[in-house]
């Protein structure tokens, strides 16, 4: 090629030039550079880079992998000690403070051992044919008063109990929902806890309601038991008395007619 255009541009020159174009020439083609490149590639060699990148990659998705389990799991250990945001402790507690105080302010004979002792001794057991007809009339009188208040008791907390229905069905209501909408265990174990203790209060109702109906129905069976004792007392006062003497008795004035 560049032999062609040696020629090529001697034809256009004189032949008293050649000379010095040739030697101009000579002076020009070191000048230019010639680079000897060769590209050498290792399969192997890039193959191993392949694979240790491959690697470093799934160590690092597998450590991402676990700390996003392990913040899930700080998660729901979060869940499972968070408490439940609902409470009826202090309901049951004032239901229950109620349903004490009506069963304190029993009639007459009081739900006490010592009570019952005394004034089941005075009234009920201490008849007898010497008493005189005012102390058994008296005493008759507080056994009729005593079955009275007793009736009138079991009616009063027998309509506390009713009254408490209500204000039972919207607490279990609530519960049951804070326990199936629960984040975690403990909120459900608060929540099973509460309903228990809602069952309690109800026994504890009904167990009330038991007593005042039994205090009621044994005070009446009481003063039965002793109007007997009193009706054969007061039979031994009339039988007591003097027998029945006929006399003459006078009318209009008139004397033996």
């Amino acid at each position: 090629m560049m032999e062609k255009l040696f020629r090529i541009r001697a034809k256009y020159f004189r032949p008293g030039c050649v000379v010095a174009v040739g030697t101009a020439l000579v002076f020009l083609v070191p000048v230019v550079p010639v680079y000897a490149q060769w590209a050498v590639y290792d399969g192997a060699n890039h193959v191993q880079n392949v694979l240790i990148a491959a690697r470093t990659l799934q160590q690092i998705d597998n450590q991402i992998t676990s700390l996003a389990n392990q913040a899930q799991m700080l998660v729901n250990q979060g869940r499972n000690l968070a408490s439940l945001p609902l409470s009826t402790l202090s309901t049951l507690q004032s239901t229950i403070s109620q349903t004490t105080a009506l069963l304190a302010q029993a009639q007459n004979i009081a739900y006490s051992v010592q009570s019952v002792e005394q004034q089941y001794q005075q009234a009920y057991t201490s008849v007898s044919s010497g008493m005189s007809d005012s102390a058994l009339f008296s005493q008759a009188q507080t056994r009729w008063q005593n079955s009275v208040g007793g009736f009138e008791d079991a009616l009063k907390l027998q309509a506390r109990v009713v009254g408490n229905i209500p204000s039972d069905s919207s607490a279990m209501t609530q519960l049951v929902s804070a326990s199936q909408t629960s984040t975690g265990a403990l909120q459900a174990a608060q929540a099973g806890n509460q309903l228990l203790a809602l069952q309690s209060r109800q026994l504890s109702d009904i167990q009330a309601e038991l007593a005042a109906n039994g205090r009621a129905t044994a005070l009446q069976q009481a003063r039965e038991a002793a109007t007997e004792a009193e009706s054969a007392a007061q039979y031994q006062h009339f039988s007591q008395h003097d027998a029945y003497v006929p006399g003459t008795v006078s009318m209009f004035g008139s004397s033996g007619n």
